[in-house]
């Protein structure tokens, strides 16, 4: 059975009334007042995937998320263009809901009305850390998508969530009112705006938020399926993910395309390491073993 989601009912979340998911609903309904636009994408119910609430999202879209790697084969695969067009159709989004390539270039050069070389920069090493799959590789040639990892230009390994990363700092461009938005008001793609918010991300983001909230200075999140428990980096969350392919299919359908397809455990020895350190980064170079 489909159901309608709705930020303020019929969700099917709405029945658990406590600590975080209490916050996350209420997000729901202030972020739907704040854009004007309630969310209408529809799913079936979600399976269990392992990771708990804020950390699983909307049970109804858990589903569409990436699964644990079953094969080595599949690590840092990238999604392909069929299945980002599946993810985007259960989510609420379709092709023509994304950014002409007019738009795409003027977003990512900082130029159209209001545009901003700085606020684009953002954007631009964004779509890089998020797409750190197979044939992609950043710094190093590193490539550690599947683990919600990255590696800075300095070298330095951290979960794309990691509070000096791009990724987390565009979050107050993205934000309702920033520049974003704005941009895309003023550049002819209101609506790609309109779609994004009737989508499943105007329900992931405030999962997304608390998440981030209570994962201190690491941004890691733990796993728990028929008893193993392992770590993966926040960005392979699943509100997280769904969140960030959402503003990825709009920018560009080719970009979602290139995310991870699945998600695999970080080693051990490396998920200590970066729990332990005060910024949540370690070398690379220390640690690259474990990812070859």
């Amino acid at each position: 059975m489909h159901i309608e989601v709705s930020p303020l009912h019929r969700h099917p979340v709405a029945r658990l009334r406590s600590g975080p998911v209490a916050v996350v609903l209420a997000m729901v309904a202030a972020l739907a007042l704040t854009v004007g636009i309630a969310p209408r994408a529809a799913a079936a119910p979600g399976s269990t995937t392992g990771f708990d609430l804020p950390f699983s999202g909307a049970p109804a879209f858990e589903r569409v998320a990436p699964p644990k790697l079953t094969d080595p084969s599949q690590l840092n695969r990238p999604l392909g263009p069929a299945a980002a067009d599946r993810v985007a159709a259960a989510i609420g989004l379709s092709p023509k809901d994304a950014l002409s390539e007019q738009q795409y270039r003027a977003l990512l050069t900082g130029g159209g009305i209001g545009g901003s070389r700085d606020a684009a920069k953002i954007i631009d090493a964004c779509l890089l850390i998020l797409t750190n799959t197979t044939g992609r590789p950043m710094f190093g040639d590193s490539v550690v998508g599947s683990y919600g990892l990255y590696v800075d230009a300095q070298g330095m390994l951290q979960s794309p969530a990691n509070a000096s990363a791009p990724t987390r700092q565009v979050n107050s461009l993205i934000a309702p009112g920033g520049y974003v938005g704005t941009w895309l008001r003023n550049n002819g793609a209101t609506d790609s705006l309109i779609a994004l918010y009737r989508s499943a991300y105007t329900i992931e983001v405030p999962f997304g938020f608390v998440a981030q909230q209570m994962s201190g200075t690491a941004q890691l999140v733990t796993n728990t399926k028929a008893g193993l428990t392992s770590t993966v980096g926040m960005s392979m969350a699943p509100p997280l993910w769904i969140v960030n392919f959402a503003l990825l299919y709009i920018v560009k359908p080719s970009l979602a395309a290139a995310m991870p397809a699945y998600w695999a455990p970080i080693p051990q020895p490396v998920a200590a390491a970066i729990t332990a350190s005060p910024d949540g980064q370690v070398p690379y170079s220390k640690y690259a073993s474990y990812f070859e």
